[in-house]
Order: C-alpha cells, then sequence, then structure tokens
C-alpha cells in the first residue's frame, strides 16, 4: 500500500493531485506548525495570460500554532469575483465554478476540512476517488524527527511504501529508509502543456486553472504525466 504525506494547500497545482493519484492512502499533514507566505493559504491562477496571486486569509495565522487549530475567514467574496473574472470565459467555467464555490465556502472553515474538501471534489468531479485521512486522526510520536513521524504514520496505516514529491530529496534518503523497512520513492511531474486559450503556457498555476480550460479526460491524461524514481 503506497502512503502520501504532505501539508493541506488551497487548490495546489497538478503535482499535487498527482500525488495524490498515484498513492493509495494519501494523509493530510494538519498536525505541524503553520507556514506563513507558503501555499496554505494561496496560490496562482491565470489572469489575461498571466499569473495572479489569489488569496484567502487565515486570521490569526502564525508560524507557533498547528495548522488545525487555523481556520480560513468565511469572507470569500473577494477570491471568487476574482477567479470568476478570470475564468468566465473558459470553456469549462459553469461546470468547474460551482465546485470552487463549494470548496471555498465549506461550512467547516478549518484548515484542514477546506483543503481536504478541495481534493475530494476534484477526484469526485473526474469520477476518481481517492482515500483521505488527517494526521491528527492517526496515533504516532509527535515528539520525534520529521524522518521518524513519517515512518510511525506509516507504519500505524500498514505501509511499507512512502512517496514523497520530488522536493522531499532534500530530507529523506532512501538508504535510511529502507534501513528502517520502509521503500521510499519520488514523484515528480513531467514538463506539462495544455491550452491555455491560445498564448504562451504559464506553468505551475493552481489545479483551478486546468480544470478551467481542460476537460475531464484530458485532466485524467495529465494527472498520469509523471516521473517516480
Amino acid at each position: 500500500m503506497k502512503v502520501a504525506i504532505m501539508q493541506p494547500y488551497l487548490f495546489p497545482y497538478l503535482g499535487y493531485y498527482q500525488l495524490v493519484n498515484h498513492c493509495d492512502v494519501f494523509v493530510l499533514y494538519d498536525d505541524v506548525t503553520y507556514i506563513k507566505q507558503g501555499f496554505i493559504n494561496r496560490n496562482n491562477i491565470l489572469q489575461n495570460g498571466r499569473p495572479l496571486r489569489i488569496t484567502l486569509p487565515v486570521p490569526g495565522a502564525s508560524s507557533n500554532r498547528l495548522i488545525n487549530t487555523l481556520a480560513y475567514s468565511g469572507d470569500t467574496g473577494k477570491i471568487k469575483k476574482t477567479i470568476a473574472q478570470a475564468y468566465s470565459k473558459a470553456p469549462f467555467f459553469h461546470a468547474v465554478y460551482p465546485l470552487v464555490s463549494r470548496v471555498l465556502d465549506n461550512q467547516d472553515r478549518s484548515i484542514p476540512a477546506v483543503c481536504k474538501k478541495g481534493i475530494s471534489e476534484v477526484f469526485a468531479y473526474l469520477d476518481m476517488p481517492e482515500e483521505i485521512i488527517l494526521s491528527s486522526d492517526i496515533e504516532y510520536d509527535r515528539q520525534t524527527s520529521a524522518e521518524d513521524k513519517v515512518l510511525q504514520i506509516c507504519q500505524a496505516l500498514g505501509s511499507v511504501d512512502y512517496v514523497n514529491s520530488a522536493g522531499g530529496k532534500k530530507m529523506y534518503a532512501k538508504e535510511s529508509f529502507l534501513s528502517k523497512g520502509c521503500e521510499l520513492s519520488f514523484i515528480e511531474m513531467k514538463d506539462i502543456v495544455y491550452d491555455q486559450n491560445g498564448g504562451g503556457f504559464v506553468p505551475n498555476l493552481s489545479i483551478i486553472d486546468v480544470l478551467m480550460w481542460c476537460d475531464k479526460d484530458r485532466i485524467r491524461q495529465l494527472l498520469d504525466e509523471y516521473h517516480v524514481s
């Protein structure tokens, strides 16, 4: 059973969803400290052929607090209006915008709840159900090293196969994981291009951009365009 663990992000880029799709169980790492200026509450969309930052405020956000103790603001009008203006003429706007609105207006405002819904709604739209759980619901030693936390989460789930994004190569070594009975692999998105209304391609935008410009079959294809090493 393949397990992946990532912090919750707000409508992250396609590579994040590729990781979810690749593993059997995806763990939202919600009981670690919040990272300011990251992707937990913001991302980039496309407006007039250029990237545009969108942000959903997190009142009281602090790098001294755990992610699962924080919640998104309920004032979603500005971010929804920005997304609507950017993609109103996109081919799949009318199918996708209600999905985006449901996620942003989720009744439970906690960061893990909104981000989990953001993943679940996308895969439900694609008819590709995924298993997503919260690290805060798992019994493991939260005072140990980063590597041992990951290993203990995998052990608690009965997995000896851990998958990380390519950025994890700077943190984790395959030999170290293997010495502790767990196989470590890394997933990296291929160079992907899709039609963004005929202009020059802007990569690594929020999944919202992919959903707005691509039909479901194309998105399913894009989800499989990665390397594992």
